[in-house]
């Protein structure tokens, strides 16, 4: 593996583009931008060269979660780095199966499909595949790399035993307690790992069965982390980006050379990490801070279905709680979301209104669309 730019993929290393085909444009792109050495640029739209003049770095774009989508310029090295990585700590091979769930142009799909193709291992891009037709072909694999929501919606298959699967990695969001108890009795010969990081950052820190609950893990190998008194975190590691492709977009903070992707937490003594959750979505109810996170994971305990939290302008209190869940209306649902929300956080954080709606407007990482959801339950 070259220590600073891409190398071709091996021929017939992709073995599946998805069951109609699907995937296939994409791929195709992507490793045609492997063989001319070009830079990569991927996006929601496609994967296409970004320029003709040969180059080792690539652009991605950023889930939207924040309300814009960002483009992520890095080199090549940032990421052949962390595949070293995962190769040497977690025994990743040319002999693996690599089976990707989500689409090219988010970063995590980006960056499964990449490393697959640079360990020299084979690849299945199984994006827009039914549930039923993604078990099928998971029966190859030994490698899968997903969001929370693309495992969720493979338990929908119902129960069954991929018994080949050795690596789960997991990120993009909080793998819930019920969805990794699927994943185990679905992969019972897995090693689940969940990791934290950003587009901005790639890996930050790494959970697997020891790390303690609450947590997301300890600093994956090669990462500093330095969080500053107000719980900022800090990151120093050479898997980070070189800055957005938008030129009038602000550099993220990087206080004495450690980048401050915006998120709150804490670390204990042992060196694990917890969130408290994004400083752009720390609110003020009632004169009360409050992270929109900890009302989504009361939501997720109580509700398998899809959910969210906003705050909205409230002329007394300065902001309140709006709760929005998928599915028909449940007056005994929403009371339950209520009282649980009180009890586990405070009066301050029960949510004012508990909207239902048929489908909740998602992002390309799975991810619900905060800015398209605040659009439609504004009264």
């Amino acid at each position: 593996m070259s220590q600073g730019a891409f190398a071709p993929a091996r021929p017939g290393a992709v073995l599946d583009c998805g069951g109609a085909g699907q995937n296939a444009a994409p791929v195709a792109a992507l490793t045609d931008c492997l063989v001319r050495g070009l830079p990569i640029h991927a996006s929601l739209e496609g994967i296409r060269p970004d320029g003709d003049v040969p180059g080792a770095w690539l652009c991605c774009q950023s889930s939207g979660s924040g309300g814009r989508v960002k483009t992520i310029r890095r080199s090549h090295a940032s990421w052949l780095a962390s595949f070293r990585v995962n190769r040497d700590h977690y025994g990743l091979s040319a002999a693996d199966r690599y089976a990707v769930l989500g689409q090219l142009g988010h970063s995590l799909a980006l960056y499964a499909s990449i490393e697959a193709l640079q360990l020299g291992a084979s690849l299945m891009v199984l994006a827009g595949d039914s549930p039923r037709r993604q078990r099928a072909a998971l029966a190859q694999a030994t490698v899968i790399y997903a969001t929370p929501a693309q495992l969720r919606r493979l338990l929908l298959a119902g129960p069954g035993s991929l018994a080949g699967v050795t690596h789960v990695f997991c990120g993009g969001g909080k793998l819930d307690p019920a969805c990794r108890a699927g994943i185990a009795a679905l992969c019972p010969n897995a090693a689940i790992r969940e990791f934290y990081g950003a587009s901005e950052t790639s890996f930050i820190a790494i959970a697997d069965e020891g790390t303690p609950p609450g947590s997301v893990g300890r600093a994956y190998p090669g990462v500093d982390l330095r969080l500053d008194a107000a719980g900022r975190i800090g990151v120093a590691s050479p898997y980070l980006f070189d800055g957005y492709a938008e030129p009038d977009l602000p550099p993220l903070p990087r206080p004495d050379g450690y980048l401050q992707p915006g998120d709150i937490g804490r670390l204990d003594a042992q060196g694990n990490l917890f969130l408290r959750g994004r400083e752009a979505r720390m609110v003020t109810v009632a004169d009360r801070n409050l992270f929109l996170e900890d009302v989504e994971a009361v939501l997720a305990g109580l509700t398998a279905a899809p959910s969210a939290a906003l705050a909205l302008p409230d002329a007394l209190r300065g902001q309140s709680v709006v709760a929005v869940v998928e599915g028909a209306p449940d007056d005994a649902l929403a009371a339950r979301l209520r009282r649980a929300c009180r009890d586990a956080l405070g009066d301050h954080a029960a949510p004012r209104r508990v909207v239902f709606l048929p489908r909740l407007p998602l992002l390309g990482s799975d991810k619900p669309d905060l800015a398209a959801l605040a659009r439609l339950v504004v009264p």
